[in-house]
């Protein structure tokens, strides 16, 4: 493996670069974005060793797409056709059902891998991008009997160096998981912003009361809804059954304080403290 084509050269993208390049100086890391600006901006932070376009794809050993989910599945189909027999294909989105689809019927599907690489942070464009981003987190990959054995292989060499564990999982389960640990996050967040936005407005000093625990909560609001967006539209069914529970949630946590049932609501809270052993080492 020789030369690896990263399409998106964001926050994913770029982080992705700077750790395969890092540890494999030997390897091309070729960049295809289409904000000229971000490439400009990859060669000078030296992310990438040169810009490409799509019709370069041909000399590929690897591609990773690293682009918002709608635009991933239009063009997902478009760059196997491009990409040598030989070469592997990965995407990185946070969706899979729609992705899978798209190219079932595709005559080089064996050489699609469907990965979510489960990292990040609330930052976008290259100069986002982070070394040592994916180490020891978690990576899903759905359908892979679907590839081939081969490139199955070439994908876990390039995961081995980012430093990250393997999770096997159909693309129905990701996605109806992903919306109670990812999605609804971001959407509490982008809501919670909202509401002490639009009550600023009339009190001027609440962000000088705002501390370090309103920043944690609602640092997700500051994410791309460019990317976003189209992650809840394809993951609609899923995120409005997350978010129905939720507000069940929240309903009933409204109704113990009008009825001053402080006792339930502090059995609640010491239920709930529970979540620390379940992430307890998650970095």
């Amino acid at each position: 493996m020789k030369n690896i084509y990263i399409i998106g050269i964001g926050l994913i993208g770029g982080s992705i670069a700077k750790d395969i390049k890092r540890l494999n100086p030997e390897l091309s890391i070729f960049g295809i974005d289409t904000n000229n600006e971000h490439l400009e901006e990859a060669l000078q932070l030296q992310i990438i060793d040169e810009k490409a376009e799509f019709a370069d794809l041909k000399h590929a050993d690897a591609v990773i797409l690293c682009i918002p989910v709608d635009a991933a599945v239009t063009l997902l189909p478009e760059i196997l056709d491009l990409v040598p027999d030989d070469a592997l294909v990965m995407e990185a989105g946070s969706t899979k059902v729609a992705i899978c689809k798209a190219v079932e019927n595709h005559p080089k599907r064996r050489n699609f891998l469907a990965t979510h690489p489960i990292a990040g942070t609330e930052f976008s464009g290259p100069k986002a991008a982070l070394e040592g981003l994916f180490q020891g987190k978690t990576n899903i990959i759905c359908e892979v009997e679907k590839t081939a054995f081969n490139l199955q292989e070439r994908a876990l060499t390039i995961f081995k160096i980012m430093g990250m564990r393997i999770r096997y999982m159909n693309p129905e389960a990701h996605d109806k998981h992903i919306a109670y640990v990812s999605h609804l996050s971001h959407i509490s967040a982008f809501m919670l912003g909202k509401t002490v936005i639009e009550k600023e407005k009339n009190e001027r000093d609440i962000f000088d009361m705002a501390g370090s625990g309103f920043a944690s909560t609602v640092r997700l609001a500051k994410s791309s809804p460019d990317m976003w967006t189209p992650i809840f539209k394809q993951n609609k069914t899923n995120v409005i059954e997350t978010l129905d529970e939720y507000i069940q949630n929240l309903t009933a946590f409204k109704s113990y304080l009008e009825t001053d049932n402080f006792e339930e609501i502090y059995n609640e809270m010491a239920s709930i403290n529970h979540i620390k052993d379940i992430l307890n080492g998650i970095q």
